[in-house]
């Protein structure tokens, strides 16, 4: 008798609490201080300034779990302006957080910008990095990584461990120098080189027969990489928060802005293996090792670095169609990802977006569809928000590409919440393209050559497509995205290229409601920076 009262009262109380104290924890609180400086660091064998976060080239690894609340701190003592944008977290009804000169106004020298976020329903490999000018190209990017909940399990067993690559293309100059160079009217020059983790090499450590998730990103400013790793596979299971079709790949090509995770077996005799990463599509090929390190290895790696992909464009594109969602596994809730069937649902609006690479007063500039963008002194965010007349208009771009003159404006295209649209990529120039959008993850529904025409939805895959943040356009080619518009915000749609970026080739959509409602968004932070236009208007 007295063993069942006792039996009763824990589950009527001590369960109820227990399950209450998972919840609390698993959404937890996470606090950081970072103030970024400058430094100096040879990545390239040559000294020169980067961008410290807390002393550290790159940046501290912010590792997560899926609804954790940061609350970061951000003290900038840099002599300019600075930003740091979360790149693929969706800031589910906060784009206020976003980090970009549409969202935010910039933290000042000697001042300071607390990042209040979530990583809500995400998991993930994803990264941080400033937004501003090209601060990018001196560091202060890092790793940012969502791992699932307790109570959501993965499609894969837990690796032995998880090992975090940022591999980015590297100049010598200073970023004041490149910076100077694009505001003069004069493009990047090719790369100096690439690194990994900041550096020209670097080790791995990992013991004989067990299994690791290797966290592959490209932090670069323009180039693709190809990833691979002497005598070893690479097992697909992540890309960008989504669960994906676990195929078997020798190398992967991964694009400006883009993330992937893979699983690697350490199966082999007990040496150590070279870790490569080498420029894609370019004349001169830039390539930077690390070295794989079996704990019980006494023989350093050797022999010819594994080779890149022999072929191109038509390669790279059949291996990015292979890339597939995996419609079974659960992602950051339990529901499969397969249960949204994005391939029935009928777009609302169609949006075909081509860049250019016009001359404007004489001086090259980037383009969508015409206009090449410029940041207004005033964020576009609070512009909408206060009411600011003149800072953008939604008239300013069209939604299908036209003939007429290239002009300068603050592009804004003009959405509606709970819209689902389709977006072109159209590419007729002859170099690569990297899109990236804010707040969301799409559909990447189709590749092809040439020209798109509403024909080519035919090959569209309404299947299984894989959703991301970053997706490549092929040289003349195109390339389409399926986005469900459940984000209220002002949305950066942007070149991860940064050069193109900088001077021009990006927008921002609105996805507006006209009924305020904190079911949709939040309101206005209590510590928002105002600048511009805003400053004296009281929220």
């Amino acid at each position: 008798m007295g063993s069942t009262v006792l039996l009763h009262l824990f589950c009527v109380v001590v369960l109820p609490l227990l399950s209450v104290s998972l919840v609390q924890a698993e959404d937890a609180y996470k606090y950081y201080t970072w103030t970024v400086t400058y430094g100096t660091r040879s990545p390239l064998g040559t000294t020169q300034q980067v961008i410290l976060i807390n002393g550290e080239f790159p940046g501290p690894q912010l590792d997560l779990v899926t609804n954790d609340n940061v609350i970061l701190n951000l003290i900038n003592k840099l002599n300019e302006p600075f930003l740091l944008t979360w790149n693929g977290i969706k800031q589910r009804k906060n784009s206020w957080q976003d980090g970009v000169l549409g969202t935010n106004c910039p933290i000042l020298p000697n001042s300071n910008y607390t990042y209040k976020f979530q990583a809500k329903d995400q998991i993930g490999t994803f990264t941080y990095f400033p937004s501003t000018q090209l601060h990018k190209a001196a560091g202060g990017f890092g790793g940012l990584n969502v791992y699932h909940r307790s109570v959501i399990s993965a499609p894969y067993p837990y690796p032995d461990g998880d090992f975090t690559l940022l591999i980015g293309d590297w100049y010598k100059k200073s970023h004041m120098t490149l910076h100077e160079s694009l505001d003069s009217g004069k493009s990047l020059a090719f790369p100096d080189g690439l690194l990994i983790n900041g550096q020209a090499h670097t080790t791995v450590n990992g013991e004989q027969g067990k299994t690791y998730m290797f966290r592959i990103s490209n932090v670069g400013l323009s180039t693709s990489i190809n990833f691979r790793i002497q005598g070893h596979t690479l097992k697909l299971v992540e890309v960008e928060g989504s669960h994906t079709v676990q195929n078997i790949y020798n190398s992967l090509d991964v694009h400006v802005g883009q993330s992937v995770s893979v699983l690697v077996t350490l199966n082999n005799s007990p040496e150590d293996y070279y870790i490569v990463a080498s420029t894609r599509f370019s004349k001169k090929i830039l390539t930077a090792t690390a070295v794989l390190h079996y704990t019980n290895s006494h023989s350093p790696a050797s022999g010819p670095l594994p080779s890149p992909p022999t072929y191109q464009y038509h390669w790279s594109v059949r291996q990015a169609r292979s890339f597939r969602w995996n419609l079974t596994a659960n992602a950051a809730r339990p529901n499969p990802q397969g249960s949204f069937h994005y391939g029935k649902i009928i777009p609302t609006k169609t949006i075909v977006l081509a860049n250019s690479a016009p001359l404007v007063n004489g001086k090259r500039r980037y383009a969508v569809n015409k206009v090449s963008y410029v940041n207004s002194d005033t964020p576009l965010k609070l512009a909408d928000y206060f009411n600011i007349p003149g800072i953008f208009s939604v008239d300013s771009i069209q939604s299908f590409p036209s003939n007429g003159p290239v002009y300068v404006a603050t592009s804004v295209v003009p959405t509606s919440l709970h819209d689902f649209i389709e977006v072109v990529f159209q590419n007729n120039e002859n170099t690569m393209q990297s899109w990236h959008l804010d707040g969301y993850d799409f559909w990447v529904v189709g590749y092809g050559f040439g020209q798109w025409t509403p024909a080519k939805r035919r090959t569209y895959n309404l299947v299984d497509a894989l959703t991301r943040h970053t997706t490549q356009v092929y040289p003349n080619s195109w390339t389409t995205i399926l986005v469900s518009l459940d984000n209220q915000g002002m949305w950066n749609l942007r070149s991860a290229i940064w050069e193109r970026q900088y001077l021009g080739q990006q927008l921002y959509l609105r996805v507006w409601n006209a009924q305020h409602s904190l079911a949709n968004e939040y309101d206005i932070p209590t510590n928002v920076l105002l600048c511009g236009k805003a400053v004296g208007y009281h929220h």
